[in-house]
């Protein structure tokens, strides 16, 4: 937990109990599915909590009743996180894998988060309400992404990025930003600019406008 204090200093009592339950249950489940790997599950806050948080480095405020829904969440990453950080905004959760699924259900009940829904479905099959940014972490081409995600996107904005895609991104990063028409708008973030922890050295966030 020290990580996320030493970024995260005005957590509500909530929160805070929120956060630190996440390695008893990721730990449990993890002994059971194979979620993380062993290295990454001893470095949990680091590699996984704090990296999807990095969000909130971008947009330190999202207006409430913002819809975000993570596209292939595996275990719960990046929404279980950011979902206990912005409890005013809403999180759909859904990947193909129905474990996966399972498990996120468990946590986010264990952990009382009553703006988090999983599903066990693919992006095109998705048929709940369209969002105002997409978010996935190590999924797919930035391009299959924007593609998944333009359909799922509302035209009515209200937060100060437009509508968009968020991407979690690592390592040669520029052939895949060359996928993207050069008419689209897009930032690239180095996560390393907002945490200096090493490990966040060569990893980004990327927008694309919707």
């Amino acid at each position: 937990m020290e990580i996320i204090h030493k970024y995260f200093t005005e957590l509500s009592e909530e929160q805070e109990q929120q956060f630190k339950q996440l390695a008893s249950l990721y730990e449990t489940w993890n002994s059971r599915i194979n979620l993380i790997s062993r290295k990454d599950i001893e470095n949990l806050y680091e590699r996984h909590v704090l990296h999807s948080l990095v969000l909130s480095a971008v947009m330190p405020e999202l207006k409430s009743g913002t819809e975000i829904l993570d596209l292939g969440t595996g275990g719960g990453f990046p929404g279980i996180p950011l979902a206990i950080l912005f409890p005013e905004v809403q999180f759909y959760l859904i990947d193909g894998t129905g474990k996966k699924i399972m498990v996120v259900n468990e946590v986010a009940s264990e952990l009382g988060l009553k703006n988090v829904q999983a599903q066990h479905i693919r992006a095109e099959e998705w048929k709940g309400a369209k969002v105002d940014f997409v978010i996935s972490r190590a999924v797919a081409p930035l391009d299959q992404l924007l593609n998944w995600s333009r359909p799922l996107l509302k035209k009515k904005e209200q937060n100060a990025y437009p509508n968009g895609l968020f991407a979690w991104k690592g390592g040669a990063i520029k052939e895949e930003l060359k996928s993207i028409g050069k008419g689209e708008y897009k930032e690239l973030m180095p996560i390393s600019d907002f945490f200096e922890e090493d490990y966040f050295l060569e990893k980004f966030l990327v927008y694309v406008q919707g």
